[in-house]
């Protein structure tokens, strides 16, 4: 672990977007607010607020427009949202998000499955969108799906993910996201891709998005650290999963995270405290337990008292070990 950088780590919560958006239930809109709102004061980086998709399509997150004029804004945090074409790139403008995160994957399959186009036509869709935010100071970030597998294809060529990001990358996007929709990547892969990309594209703003899905998003998390990488997707409680990856359980847990990344001497800019009362509000607010370690385990920092009968068999033990 000796190449893990003693720099900042920037941490940028989804739990209201790719967590609430697969909840059955829908949560108010003063709530959702109000989390944020808490959120926004653990000193994360960056928040990803809503998605202006078709209230139709995901109607979890219907009131898009309401959350994101209503929640207080830090001068420090980014308040991005998901935009998936022209229309939502116009209502997100018109709320004044600091982001736009426009997604596509770079899995065939998963894209006509996803969002029922092929990835030719997501791109001339997200490139017309990109055209249209630059008249604008938004921030474009492009996140890609399934770039460390495919649940229908199988692996995906590294040299296809690449492909796909140099294409946004040409069209003077600020960032990428390299997403492990389903729970696919392993950290030998992670820190391969990471490092191709960092020698390719080394001023362009990288995050990764992982899942543990079969218990391998902090793992990767580490070999992305290890590749270069300081910006990191993760979800409040472990909430989420992509409802069109076979298997796809939530996303990397941000109090989890947050925990080890402290333990190891990493900065986060994260007040760990702080966001585990965040956390202990989600079972209420979604109706059910949530994935998340640290906010049932509690910190490793956090010590509990002997049992009540510790002193009397602490002595019967001295006064043996003082018999001849």
């Amino acid at each position: 672990m000796s190449n893990i950088s003693s720099n900042r780590i920037f941490i940028n919560d989804v739990a209201v977007r790719d967590g609430f958006q697969i909840e059955p239930i829908f949560i108010p809109t003063e709530q959702k607010v109000s989390l944020i709102n808490a959120l926004s004061r653990t000193g994360l980086s960056k928040i990803e607020v809503t998605s202006f998709t078709s209230p139709q399509a995901i109607p979890a997150l219907a009131d898009a427009e309401e959350v994101m004029k209503e929640i207080e804004r830090l001068p420090d945090v980014i308040y991005t949202a998901l935009v998936p074409n022209m229309r939502g790139a116009h209502r997100a403008l018109r709320c004044n998000a600091d982001e736009l995160n426009l997604v596509m994957s770079v899995s065939e399959t998963h894209n006509l499955t996803n969002l029922r186009m092929q990835r030719s036509q997501s791109f001339d869709q997200l490139a017309e969108v990109i055209a249209f935010a630059k008249s604008s100071d938004v921030l474009l970030n492009v996140s890609l799906s399934c770039c460390f597998g495919c649940p229908m294809e199988g692996d995906v060529p590294m040299k296809e993910v690449l492909r796909w990001a140099e294409r946004f990358i040409e069209l003077g996007v600020d960032g990428i996201t390299l997403c492990d929709t389903t729970g696919m990547a392993y950290p030998t892969q992670v820190r391969e891709l990471c490092t191709a990309f960092r020698e390719l594209w080394g001023n362009t703003e990288l995050t990764l998005h992982f899942h543990n899905t079969r218990g391998m998003g902090l793992a990767n998390v580490l070999a992305a650290i290890e590749a270069g990488v300081n910006r990191f997707d993760a979800s409040l409680g472990g909430l989420g999963g992509c409802p069109y990856a076979p298997g796809a359980t939530g996303n990397i847990c941000t109090e989890d995270l947050v925990h080890m990344l402290s333990l190891m001497g990493l900065n986060t800019g994260v007040d760990l405290d702080a966001l585990l009362m965040c956390a202990r509000t989600l079972p209420s607010l979604v109706g059910h337990d949530i994935p998340g370690q640290t906010v049932k385990a509690g910190k490793v920092s956090d010590l509990h008292p002997p049992p009540a009968w510790f002193d009397e068999v602490a002595q019967r033990a001295r006064v043996k070990a003082l018999q001849p």
